[in-house]
């Protein structure tokens, strides 16, 4: 039905009085919500412009701006917390200004404000460096070093020095210079290349100290040391030349060490005899003495009968011994020779084919020298008895 058609009682869609007495328009709600939002962050007004215009309805936006609310708060704890691992350290910035160092392990930060940068400080780092360097005996040598190092403070390495890398190269190089002009040219390519490295490595890690680069030298490795090309010919004779006399004198050294040993209980075991020489000889002579007071004690006691048997038992003692017979004949001026190991021999001999016996005897002969002389004992017992 018309609104101008009778019945309608005259309603006007135009009347804003009528048409507020209806129901609440949801549109209408939906609309006001939506330009308070916009006025909020400062966006039109929806409905008529200024200009009296009727301005477009916007679309229905609360999902969009809840989403935009849960992932703006997202991004905001993404930012918020950071992780650093085991072999890392992390470096807190706040306002681009250095704060703290953080641990390994999960952390927060100010967003937008704190920034933080991770540093690897168990990582260990080389390089190599070679150069023609002076000797202390004025001559060039071509040296080859290994450098490993890592980082030990990372603030320091971080703001402290530009360039950390290049100025520990630096610092090798004019450390290297100056251990080098310290030593021969023999000692770098052979005798103290250990030593050479020590004092490098401590020279290097005392500038590091002093510049403060954060960096820690954990190892200088000295790869090679050799003359220049030219000379190299006669540098490797001269090693030859040196090889061969320390292997001489391994040589040496080796059969010194077999025969010094051996000279050594040669005359240790001399002054042991002479010892045990000289032991015996003064208990001998200590036994004679005694013997000998023993006996002149006896002497004094009687001298007859010991003189007798002094005489006896040096003559038992000297013709002992012998093979010989001397018979004394009382009343008789000749001495009697009997050869009895001739005569003991003779009958042996002459049982040798082609042998002559030197004197023939039989056994009655034998058996009658040996009567004659135990009769000539027995007289010579008893004749000294008589005495």
């Amino acid at each position: 039905m018309a609104w101008n058609e009778p019945g309608n009682d005259s309603r006007d869609p135009w009347d804003k009085k009528q048409r507020n007495q209806g129901p609440p328009d949801l549109d209408e709600i939906a609309r006001q919500l939506q330009d308070k939002v916009s006025r909020l962050f400062g966006g039109r007004k929806s409905g008529k412009d200024s200009r009296g215009g009727s301005g477009d309805k916007l679309p229905n936006s609360g999902p969009i701006l809840a989403l935009a609310a849960i992932v703006g708060v997202g991004f905001l704890a993404y930012q918020s917390f950071y992780t650093i691992q085991p072999a890392e350290r992390g470096v807190v910035q706040r306002f681009g200004a250095y704060h703290s160092v953080t641990a390994p392990g999960p952390h927060f930060k100010i967003p937008f404000i704190d920034t933080v940068e991770t540093v690897n400080v168990d990582q260990v780092n080389k390089f190599v460096h070679s150069a023609q360097m002076l000797t202390k005996d004025e001559n060039i040598a071509d040296v080859r070093v290994e450098v490993q190092f890592r980082i030990q403070d990372a603030p320091d390495y971080l703001f402290q020095d530009a360039n950390p890398n290049g100025t520990i190269r630096g610092v090798v190089e004019s450390s290297l210079r100056e251990v080098i002009g310290k030593n021969n040219l023999d000692q770098v390519m052979t005798d103290n290349r250990i030593g050479i490295a020590l004092d490098v490595q401590k020279g290097t890690q005392a500038m590091l100290d002093l510049y403060r680069t954060g960096l820690f030298v954990t190892n200088i490795n000295i790869q090679g040391a050799r003359p220049p090309e030219p000379v190299q010919d006669a540098f490797a004779d001269a090693i030859k030349a040196r090889e061969d006399k320390e292997r001489l004198q391994n040589q040496a050294q080796t059969y010194a060490n077999d025969v010094v040993p051996r000279a050594r209980g040669n005359a240790a075991r001399q002054v042991e005899d002479a010892k045990a020489y000289k032991t015996k000889v003064v208990a001998e002579a200590q036994g004679e003495s005694e013997r000998f007071l023993a006996l002149l004690a006896e002497y004094q006691k009687a001298p007859g009968v010991t003189r007798e048997r002094l005489y006896l038992e040096t003559m038992q003692e000297v013709l002992q011994g012998s093979g010989k017979v001397l018979l004394d004949v009382k009343e008789g001026n000749n001495l009697t020779y009997l050869p009895l190991d001739r005569l003991m021999r003779a009958p042996v001999q002459a049982q040798q084919p082609g042998a002559a016996a030197p004197y023939a005897t039989d056994s009655t002969t034998a058996s009658t020298l040996t009567q004659r002389l135990d009769n000539a004992r027995r007289a010579l017992t008893r004749e000294r008895g008589t005495r």
